[in-house]
């Protein structure tokens, strides 16, 4: 059965309202506006609410739609700051402005951290002292944090060199040390760990659609997405052990990645599919992946 997941109440952060194809968020002090794809009803509040709430609006570019530009009040200070502290975790992020439209953080996912954050200590109790964590894709590191706090060994690995040093900044900001970082395409670099016999007790998996390794391997999620998942197979330790994959792609059916998940990991005690969603003020709940965890 698919279940949908969203978290619990988090003071730093509130999706305000959403529709037209955008979304209205409160980062800390900072309220955003930017694009959402999946936002496709109208919006609750009048646009002019929205310009006058927002400290920050993204507008793409017309030659190059993935990327754009922000126009922002002259007040606003970079970066700024916002702490997650529930379910057992105290982190603080780093947030900044893209041209990708990303601030380095997905509310969303705070509900994986507080799995993750339950599974190692779960790991823990089973007598897996230090379980070993690998996080590909892993971006600005918020899950890597989630795992190294709550006692895991950990491997970040992100193919783009910046995000990985904005993770690092985040580490030292949550007062957290230790966790091993790796410039490197995901897949190849899994492929690598599957020859030399490297296990681990937990994997994170939240890749793009399309992307692009640090010499230009190119990732595209329905070519690779098959051999990657068969690959974390062989990573993931038979015993103590456990797995989060997200998607965020339109049009990628929770139903496909249960039929990969179900043929390469058989079926899993405990697994859960669904998706991941945000509540507005209006009791909009906007979609924003799907996952498979066990």
């Amino acid at each position: 059965m698919l279940q949908l997941l969203t978290p619990g109440p988090w003071p730093a952060y509130e999706l305000i309202d959403s529709g037209g194809f955008e979304k209205l968020e409160r980062f800390g002090e900072y309220v955003l506006a930017r694009p959402e794809p999946q936002a496709i009803w109208d919006k609750s509040l009048p646009q002019a609410d929205w310009d006058r709430r927002a400290h920050a609006t993204f507008r793409r570019d017309r030659q190059s739609p993935e990327r754009g530009d922000w126009q922002k009040a002259p007040d606003m200070r970079e970066p700024w700051f916002i702490d997650f502290r529930q379910d057992g975790l105290n982190l603080r992020f780093k947030l900044a402005l893209t041209s990708f439209k990303h601030v380095g953080i997905f509310p969303e996912q705070a509900t994986n951290w507080a799995f993750i954050h339950d599974r190692v200590k779960a790991l823990q109790g089973a007598g897996v002292a230090k379980p070993k964590v690998l996080n590909l894709f892993a971006y600005t590191g918020a899950a890597s944090l989630a795992a190294c706090q709550s006692g895991a060994d950990v491997t970040h690995v992100d193919a783009v060199k910046p995000v990985i040093t904005w993770a690092r900044e985040n580490m030292d900001y949550s007062s957290l040390t230790n966790i091993r970082w790796v410039v490197e395409d995901a897949l190849k670099f899994a492929r690598r760990e599957a020859r030399r016999g490297n296990t681990y007790n937990g994997i994170i998996l939240d890749p793009p659609a399309y992307g692009r390794g640090p010499d230009g391997e190119k990732w595209v999620l329905e070519e690779h997405l098959n051999e990657l998942l068969k690959t974390c197979a062989e990573l993931l330790d038979r015993d103590n052990r456990f797995f989060i994959i997200n998607l965020y792609s339109l049009g990628f059916s929770a139903l496909i990645l249960d039929n990969l998940m179900r043929q390469i990991f058989g079926k899993p005690a405990n697994a859960q599919l669904g998706e991941l969603y945000l509540d507005d003020r209006y009791q909009k709940r906007l979609p924003l992946g799907v996952f498979y965890r066990f």
